[in-house]
C-alpha cells in the first residue's frame, strides 16, 4: 500500500525557516508527482508546490514563491519542503501527497497524515 509520512513540522518565529521532509513507499517513486498542500484550521486545503519525480518539474503557489523551495531525492524516496522567511500566515498542518500520473492534478490519489507547522509574530 502507498505510505506518506511527513515530518520536520513545528513552532518556529516570523523569519525563521523549516524543513519539511515526506518519506514514501509502496510505489514507484519515479512515477508520481509528490505535492505539497496545507489546511489553516476554517479554511481550505490548498496547494502549495508539487515535483514530478520524473523530470524534477516544479510548482509553487504565488503565496509562497521565491521562499519555499521544494526538491526530491528519488533514492530514498523522500521529498523535501524547505520553507524560509515563514510569516505567520504560513501556520498551517502541512500535508503531502502522491499524484499517479506524474502532473500536478488536483486532486491527489493518496495523502500524508500531516504536520504542524506553527509561526509566531
Amino acid at each position: 500500500e502507498v505510505q506518506l509520512v511527513e515530518s520536520g513540522g513545528g513552532l518556529v518565529q516570523a523569519g525563521g525557516s523549516l524543513r519539511l521532509s515526506c518519506a514514501a513507499s509502496g510505489f514507484t517513486f519515479d512515477d508520481y508527482a509528490i505535492g505539497w498542500f496545507r489546511q489553516a484550521p476554517g479554511k481550505e486545503r490548498e496547494g502549495v508546490s508539487c515535483i514530478s519525480s520524473s523530470d524534477g518539474s516544479t510548482y509553487y503557489a504565488d503565496s509562497v514563491k521565491g521562499r519555499f523551495t521544494i526538491s526530491s531525492d528519488n533514492a530514498k524516496n523522500t521529498v523535501y519542503l524547505q520553507m524560509n522567511s515563514l510569516k505567520p500566515e504560513d501556520t498551517a498542518v502541512y500535508y503531502c501527497a502522491a499524484h499517479q500520473k506524474v502532473a500536478c492534478e488536483w486532486p491527489p490519489d493518496h495523502w500524508g497524515k500531516g504536520t504542524l507547522v506553527t509561526v509566531s509574530s
